[in-house]
């Protein structure tokens, strides 16, 4: 009897080895299989990481093209402002050389009304124009550029010509006031 419990105890020893050995081989398999899901796990957050990475990049240039942006916008808004500004001066100005020149056209006609009261002669009119021409010349070269006088030389020639003595004719008698017939004094 002792030995058949002796190898019935033997008998379950034995069957208990093999269980504990498939039960450890199972244990073995689990725990590589979890190790390959924590290497796969491991993997994954560090393409999360890589990734997080990358949108934070993407978002910093986001910011900085914003702030680019912003930038630019207040530029273009300083020089739209500018440029209103000088448009409003530019219709101030046109206004006041408008005003300046209706001034001025009345002016010359209020003049040539009062001018026209008188006619003189061919001789008087170069006479008086070499007078002009004399005090020109004796205002110097500030008065009047080098072009100015280039470009009226001849014309002062001309009346210099005129200017100068010549057979003189008997004057003409004064016209009558009030008439519309004129003669030359």
């Amino acid at each position: 009897m002792v030995a058949s419990d002796v190898r019935n105890l033997a008998q379950r020893s034995a069957e208990a080895a093999k269980e504990i050995k498939s039960l450890i081989g199972e244990s073995v398999e689990k725990v590589e299989s979890g190790s390959k899901l924590v290497d796969e796990a491991g993997k994954s957050m560090n393409d999360i990481v890589m990734q997080v990475k990358q949108v934070n990049d993407q978002i910093a240039e986001i910011s900085s093209a914003s702030a680019e942006q912003s930038a630019g916008f207040a530029q273009v808004r300083e020089a739209v402002n500018q440029l209103d500004q000088v448009t409003q001066q530019d219709a101030a100005l046109v206004e006041e050389s408008a005003a300046a020149a209706d001034s001025l056209k009345q002016q010359a006609a209020n003049l040539a009304l009062v001018v026209g009261v008188f006619k003189l002669s061919h001789d008087a009119q170069a006479s008086q124009a070499a007078a002009l021409h004399h005090s020109a010349e004796r205002r110097g070269p500030h008065c009047a550029t080098n072009g100015t006088r280039r470009k009226f030389g001849a014309k002062s020639a001309a009346l210099r010509h005129a200017a100068s003595p010549a057979p003189s004719a008997p004057a003409a008698p004064a016209a009558k006031i009030g008439t519309d017939d004129w003669k030359a004094f």
